[in-house]
């Protein structure tokens, strides 16, 4: 009876010690540098992954891709970083070759770039408006008198300028001074929402997470480069082994589905 006694409060002992070492293991925050389009996805899969590795802190930076590109040139603390074009990720790739890298940026981690997810691009106007507003095209007409899109410094502008570049209508719309720009996707958004301009350009997640909109055209097929979202541990990271199993989780089951729902595409990989 005494030996059993004496192996129960041994047990109990180790146990606690365990748990108190458990309660003491440093946490590891991963610093995740993110397109704005990806606010809503990343912050569901971000409770999503505490459940997975609960010692796992995500810390976001969204913004625009070239805006967080331009912070992980000048050295910001970062572990990952998630392009809404591969232009951004490229000027930071050594391994794109000096036409896409002319700086000779050598900022990722080698063979952790893959392509994440692809997108659409769309036409948005305020709900209830009376412009008749149905096609890209019609941005060129009367109808509208002011169109918000990205800046040159933002994919979804980039590829805003691909698509009027496409029908003719970019220099145009210049001359005629119908553009507001925004630093990135989610202020074109935002001037939509409120029916400070008669339309705008997003990717379809955006206008699925939008309030007071409609989405009323796609761009043309064959009018833009393809809508890619890559992905790297950057070559800095404090912790490439965390932000290599991060990755890993964003290809898998629970996160595809929060991808999907919010209407991104997965690719094939």
């Amino acid at each position: 009876m005494k030996r059993t006694l004496a192996l129960i409060l041994a047990l109990t002992v180790m146990l606690g010690a365990a748990s108190a070492l458990a309660a003491k293991a440093p946490a590891t925050e991963l610093i995740v540098f993110a397109a704005a389009s990806m606010t809503e996805s990343l912050t569901e899969i971000a409770k999503q992954y505490k459940l997975v590795a609960p010692d796992v802190t995500l810390t976001f930076n969204f913004d625009s891709s070239g805006t967080l590109q331009t912070q992980i040139e000048e050295g910001a603390d970062a572990d990952l970083f998630i392009s809404a074009g591969q232009k951004q990720m490229n000027e930071l790739d050594i391994t794109a070759g000096t036409e896409k890298n002319p700086k000779g940026q050598d900022e990722l981690l080698e063979g952790t770039r893959f392509n994440l997810l692809t997108n659409t691009v769309v036409l948005i106007v305020p709900e209830g408006s009376d412009k008749g507003i149905a096609s890209f095209e019609d941005v060129g007409t009367e109808r509208v008198s002011l169109i918000a899109l990205g800046n040159s410094d933002v994919p979804v502008g980039q590829y805003a300028q691909d698509v009027f570049t496409y029908l003719g209508l970019w220099d145009k719309l210049n001359a005629d001074a119908k553009i507001t720009f925004g630093s990135n996707v989610k202020e074109v958004l935002a001037q939509v929402e409120a029916a400070a301009v008669d339309c705008g350009v997003v990717y379809v997640s955006d206008a699925a997470t939008g309030s007071g909109i409609t989405v009323v055209a796609t761009a043309p097929e064959g009018s833009h480069k393809p809508v890619q979202y890559p992905v790297a541990v950057l070559k800095h990271s404090q912790n490439p082994d965390e932000a290599r199993a991060f990755l890993e989780y964003l290809k898998g089951p629970e996160a595809t589905k929060v991808w999907t729902d919010i209407g991104f595409t997965v690719p094939e990989r």
